[in-house]
């Protein structure tokens, strides 16, 4: 899952996305709101983080763009006000959801997730495939009752492709979830990653869960 940031402090902005990442989110960060427009205009993402308060154009400017163009990313306003004029003002702009500085980090990726859900979704911590079990709370992968260890990168492509269950994913799609603008890597990362999981996926056990659709890209089903 790809998160952008938009945090003109730029302390709290390295301290969000270092711990994003820790949690196997792929991060981009920006510090005003122009940029923050730059980056929405060059890359999809699943999540917003905007601080209201920002140089050279606010957040509450920057979310009215992108819902004037039709852009339904969700949004999680970060604010130091705590009036309810503020939150109405936020919410009535587009806004997803709104927190207001100090928080818990902990708060803050509890409401992440609950962003990143489909808005049909009955929320749920563990997703279920075949035998194939992914815990997003506890990030613990299992198949057959059997722990499989996975890297975070390795963890973040089947936590969205689990997500997408059924889905084909093209390899655009999935490298533009998974890694940020600073990722330098080969043309072939995500063939490269889809056979580091199939090995601990799929390898020995049955039904295959990963897919090849050729021309298209990949998709976790089980094969009728």
């Amino acid at each position: 899952m790809r998160i952008l940031i938009a945090e003109d402090e730029k302390d709290l902005n390295g301290i969000l996305a270092s711990r994003l990442k820790s949690e196997h989110y792929s991060v981009d960060s920006c510090y005003d709101g122009e940029e923050a427009c730059a980056y929405l205009d060059s890359a999809e993402y699943d999540a917003v983080i905007l601080d209201i308060m920002m140089p050279k154009l606010d957040g509450l400017s920057v979310l009215k763009r992108m819902r004037n163009g039709n852009d339904g990313t969700p949004v999680l306003l970060l604010t130091a006000k705590d009036s309810i004029e503020d939150r109405v003002m936020g919410l009535d702009a587009g806004a997803n959801d709104y927190l207001v500085k100090p928080f818990a980090f902990e708060e803050l990726l509890a409401r992440i997730r609950v962003l990143l859900r489909k808005p049909a979704e009955t929320p749920k911590t563990c997703y279920k495939v075949a035998d194939l079990e992914v815990h997003m709370d506890t990030q613990q992968v299992t198949r057959g009752g059997e722990e499989i260890r996975l890297s975070g990168k390795e963890f973040a492509l089947l936590r969205y492709m689990v997500q997408n269950e059924g889905i084909v994913l093209s390899r655009d799609r999935l490298e533009q979830h998974l890694w940020n603008f600073d990722y330098a890597g080969g043309s072939n990362v995500i063939d490269v990653y889809i056979r580091y999981l199939r090995k601990k996926i799929d390898e020995g056990r049955e039904p295959k869960l990963i897919h090849t659709v050729r021309g298209a890209g990949y998709v976790l089903k089980v094969k009728e």
